[in-house]
């Protein structure tokens, strides 16, 4: 493989108007592609097959007028201290508000007069409105008359506040893109010694996000995407495009010290580091796309999302960065050259360990007249290697110590409780709860269908006496049962009725004690289902729980229940994929096992800041609550891609050496010589692209870039460059053992490029 991508990128570089011009020539065309075809994303977690969204389904089948299809507002109106919203001028003024907001999008508006949604002191109501589309596609008209709506009561003196899914839907990440960015350059700059060499990863890692975005763009005009799709894909782009096109160029550079003509350095470059990077990339495409194996489909959508960037990262890596490199001539390399004539340097020679040293790391220049001090890498690693022992056990106990927090791990789907403090939705949220109660933010619905019960309206009064009787519990979390019919008018009675006969099923609301996000309210849909299991066995009747917070409690047993096979897969396939790349069986393990550690870490770190509330303020929350109910099957695909990528780029500079003939443990002290710099530059850069996106206003991205951030910290500083050099330090040998049946059977890929340096060798 070596020897082809060595071609590759002596190709690339030789041709590099024509490979510019393809990648340029790609980017506009999506770019015109997204501009023309693109269509709009949602924001909604939909998963088929559970009890929560059977039951919506059943409300569309059954009564489409009632479904919950559209988006929701609620229009919270509060009067000044010492008056009631009651009021002849306050009552007025509502009216005249909800009027304002009456679009042709709108369905419905719920008068708190009438639905009777006002506080016990009677300052405080709330509107519920109900419209015919999505959130994402309410019109212009839609959201000037929820502005004003809120004009109107304002101006007559009234707090107002607008909460629901209507204001929800845009997520930013520009700033968190360029605080990545900002943070890359000077990593990059400080690594590679050059302004213009830190500004190539940048470059081609814009440009493969830039097509990855327009091109995902483009296919949500044909296929209905998640909102977080397109924004994870540009975290994952930006963050492996840099990280990838950095490892080879440094390699370049490497080979430019070396005395290498520029063509042949960015060939060989391409060749032994590009090796590395499609092997790296490789592993988070297989952690990427595993995630359809859970046959979740917003879980699909990322992943293949994300998958589709980590593949063009990789081949823009490989193609356009040597054609870059070719345009910019010595300008990549001119301390790199000048280094090389001051001091000297040599590369893996085949003749010994001492042969491997750079030019950083070389204690005397020919005629001994200048000493360089050792690198950090180097002191670092013979330290661990006087200390192998006392290195592992520290590494595995800090790593412990920070996943401590996840014996406490609470899942749920993001509520209007974490936007930001100021906010409207997060006013109208917090009135709604000081005034009504927690649970009136997300109240439970109980669809009872009778298609099957010979007396229909015997069935619904016993669910409803059911759920009464539950609620007169000790221990009962249900504030208030709402029932199907709430009136004893001849009129409503016969509506009642007749809305029975023709459906076939009947709605009964149950407003919980306690929040949507809280542990009390996933306890009441358990104790509600149990209490209405047996209805179809009494009266032919079946009851089914929906609402934001089961569907929230149903998709996350349905992640639980998937994950353990999500895992076999992906962790299976990835160790067959480094048992070729390594031609080792305790290498692969002992990268997985070291895996462990840092998502552990990683959702110990999580809990304790957006669940306990540690520190909580730095990455901009004001509140506490569940962590993101989908936040552990992702984090454990996206990271342990990642931290697989580090153990390639590592352990495959030892295992040059060792190939190469340098003793093991000695090996171990070259190749992490070499390539720890360059990982932690990499790493930091990561971490900070990571990073940039906790200071964004979604509560979703915020999670997973502030989770992600702590992995890669956590697996690259002291998994990957204490416990990893530890543990092979202690092997030796033994570290890179096969059996002699899979040694015949496993193909030799030459990710070392020991084949590449036979083919190259003067003859």
């Amino acid at each position: 493989m070596a020897w082809q991508l060595f071609r590759l990128g002596r190709w690339s570089f030789r041709r590099r108007w024509t490979v510019t011009g393809v990648w340029v020539l790609l980017l506009l065309t999506v770019v015109l592609g997204s501009v023309t075809l693109s269509g709009k994303t949602n924001d909604s977690f939909e998963l088929s097959g559970i009890e929560s969204t059977e039951a919506f389904d059943l409300i569309r089948e059954r009564d489409p007028e009632a479904a919950p299809d559209g988006a929701t507002a609620r229009v919270v109106f509060q009067a000044p201290e010492g008056r009631s919203i009651a009021d002849p001028a306050n009552q007025q003024a509502v009216s005249e508000a909800l009027a304002a907001l009456r679009t042709s999008g709108v369905v419905s508006v719920l008068d708190p007069f009438t639905a009777g949604t006002i506080s016990e002191d009677g300052r405080t109501a709330y509107a519920s409105v109900s419209y015919d589309r999505g959130a994402v596609d309410l019109s212009p008209a839609d959201r000037d008359g929820l502005e004003a709506a809120r004009d109107v009561a304002e101006q007559a003196g009234l707090t107002a506040a607008i909460g629901g899914d209507v204001l929800g839907v845009e997520i930013g990440g520009a700033l968190a893109e360029l605080i990545g960015i900002a943070i890359a350059f000077v990593v990059l700059a400080l690594t590679l010694g050059s302004l213009v060499a830190a500004g190539m990863p940048l470059l081609t890692a814009l440009v493969g996000v830039g097509i990855g975005i327009t091109a995902i763009a483009t296919l949500s005009g044909f296929v209905e995407l998640s909102t977080t799709t397109p924004a994870l894909g540009s975290m994952l782009g930006l963050a492996v495009g840099i990280d990838y096109a950095l490892f080879i160029l440094s390699r370049y550079q490497a080979e430019v010290r070396r005395g290498r003509p520029l063509e042949e350095a960015a060939g060989r470059a391409v060749g032994t580091a590009g090796s590395a990077v499609v092997f790296a990339g490789l592993t988070v495409v297989i952690a990427l796309v595993g995630l359809s194996v859970c046959g979740i489909g917003f879980l699909t959508e990322m992943g293949l999302g994300g998958a589709f960037m980590v593949g063009l990262a990789v081949l823009i890596a490989l193609t356009l960065l040597p054609a870059l490199l070719g345009f910019a001539g010595d300008r990549v390399t001119k301390r790199s050259r000048r280094s090389a004539k001051t001091v000297g340097g040599t590369g893996f020679t085949g003749r010994s360990h001492r042969s491997a040293s750079t030019d950083a790391d070389a204690d005397a220049d020919a005629d001994g007249a200048r000493v360089e001090p050792r690198p950090l890498g180097r002191r670092w690693v013979e330290g661990v290697a006087r200390h192998r022992w006392a290195a592992l056990l520290a590494g595995i106990v800090a790593a412990a110590v920070a996943a401590v927090p996840v014996a406490s791990l609470q899942l749920a789907l993001p509520d209007d409780s974490t936007k930001p403090a100021g906010s409207d939705v997060r006013v109208a949220f917090d009135l709604i709860e000081e005034n009504f109660g927690a649970g009136a933010n997300g109240p439970l619905l109980v669809v009872v269908d009778t298609r099957q019960a010979p007396d229909p309206v015997g069935a619904v009064a016993t669910a409803t006496e059911r759920l009464q009787t539950l609620a007169t519990r000790d221990d009962s979390d249900i504030a208030l049962v709402i029932p199907a019919i709430i009136s004893d008018t001849p009129e409503a009675q016969a509506a009642y009725l007749g809305q029975l006969e023709t459906a076939q099923l009947a709605t009964l609301t149950v407003v919980p004690r306690s929040g949507p996000s809280d542990q009390s309210t996933k306890n009441l849909v358990a104790d509600i289902r149990t209490a209405l299991s047996d209805l179809p066995d009494q009266n032919g009747a079946r009851a089914l729980v929906t609402g934001v917070t089961a569907v929230g409690v149903d998709i996350s047993n349905e992640l639980a229940d998937v994950f353990p096979l999500y895992l076999a897969v992906v962790v299976g396939l990835a160790l067959i994929l480094l048992v070729a790349v390594f031609r080792s069986i305790w290498v692969p393990v002992k990268a997985a096992l070291g895996f462990l550690l840092s998502v552990g870490a990683s959702l110990g770190a999580t809990v304790a800041v957006f669940q306990w509330g540690w520190l909580n303020e730095l990455v901009g929350l004001d509140a506490t609550g569940p962590v993101l109910f989908l936040l552990p099957i992702l984090l454990t695909g996206i990271l342990f891609g990642l931290a697989m990528d580090y153990e390639v780029f590592l352990v495959t500079r030892m295992r040059e050496a060792y190939v190469h003939g340098t003793p093991a443990r000695q090996a171990v002290v070259e190749g992490f010589t070499h390539s720890a710099r360059v990982v932690a530059a990499a790493a930091l850069i990561m971490v900070g692209v990571f990073a940039g996106f906790t200071f964004t206003d979604d509560i979703i991205l915020k999670t997973i870039g502030f989770a992600l951030a702590v992995g890669v910290l956590v697996d690259a500083f002291l998994v990957r460059m204490l416990v990893v050099p530890a543990v092979m330090l202690i092997l030796g040998r033994r570290i890179w053992w096969m059996p002699r049946w899979m040694e015949r059977v496993v193909p030799a890929l030459d990710v070392e490029g020991e084949a590449l340096e036979r083919r190259l060798a003067p003859r």
